[in-house]
């Protein structure tokens, strides 16, 4: 992997697969809330998939791809683990990302070598305007400018990258900080919430644990498969929010 075309073929075959086929991947984890003088809190349990499919992107140019997903995640019980309707009398608001797109052009995917396997590290900060602007959502939005920290690590076999097939075998692990969420009603208090999990690629969507699969399947059956097609701007939990609660105008 000596040229970022290279390194980017290594990250797309752990990320998603070159011909094209869908990807599930699977995580599990903990949010804990943060705040002055206040100790850390397990808030919740947190569980979510990403289905994905990976396009050659020719607007982009050559070696370039269009990462196509919906994904969606669900605040569980930190206790029981099963998955929460309310929250100190709060309807939750579960995590639906449709779509959950990327575009990927080579760059030098940073990588960390570690005996027999390979991490690809992704660290994304976020700072833009918030879909949920204060003056419209004073319960709700933390402030005016969104802001968040994500950070994803990828882990592949070197045995397995070093072949020929498409996809390889991979686990991941995935930590974000961010404001609390807007269905927390906790307005502009200072803290926000930290992310901390970890999961793996499956072989396909029916391995998403059963009880998740009936959630989605009477939710929103379209999140077992990838998107045929480019859409934008990709949802978030506060797009999604906002959407759900459109603002007041008077």
């Amino acid at each position: 992997m000596t040229t970022p075309v290279d390194r980017l073929r290594s990250f797309a075959r752990t990320r998603a697969s070159l011909d094209g086929a869908e990807v599930t991947y699977w995580w599990s984890g903990d949010v804990y809330s943060w705040a002055p003088d206040e100790p850390y809190v397990r808030l919740f349990g947190f569980e979510g998939f990403n289905v994905a499919r990976l396009v050659e992107d020719a607007e982009q140019g050559p070696d370039a791809y269009r990462l196509l997903s919906r994904e969606a995640a669900f605040y569980l019980d930190p206790v029981t683990r099963e998955i929460l309707e309310t929250w100190n009398g709060l309807p939750v608001v579960h995590v639906w990302n449709d779509p959950a797109n990327q575009k990927w052009r080579p760059f030098p995917v940073p990588t960390t070598e570690l005996g027999e396997q390979l991490c690809f590290s992704l660290e994304i900060p976020l700072a833009y305007p918030s879909p949920l602007p204060v003056a419209d959502y004073p319960v709700h939005s933390s402030g005016d400018t969104y802001r968040a920290l994500e950070l994803f690590q990828f882990f592949a076999g070197r045995g397995d990258l070093a072949g020929s097939a498409p996809s390889v075998p991979a686990t991941m692990s995935w930590t974000r900080q961010s404001p609390w969420l807007p269905w927390m009603e906790r307005g502009q208090r200072p803290g926000g919430l930290t992310f901390h999990c970890r999961g793996r690629k499956l072989g396909a969507y029916e391995e998403v644990p059963e009880r998740t699969r009936a959630y989605v399947a009477a939710r929103h059956p379209e999140f077992a498969r990838a998107p045929e097609k480019w859409s934008e701007p990709n949802e978030t939990s506060w797009t999604y929010f906002r959407r759900l609660h459109p603002p007041e105008r008077g």
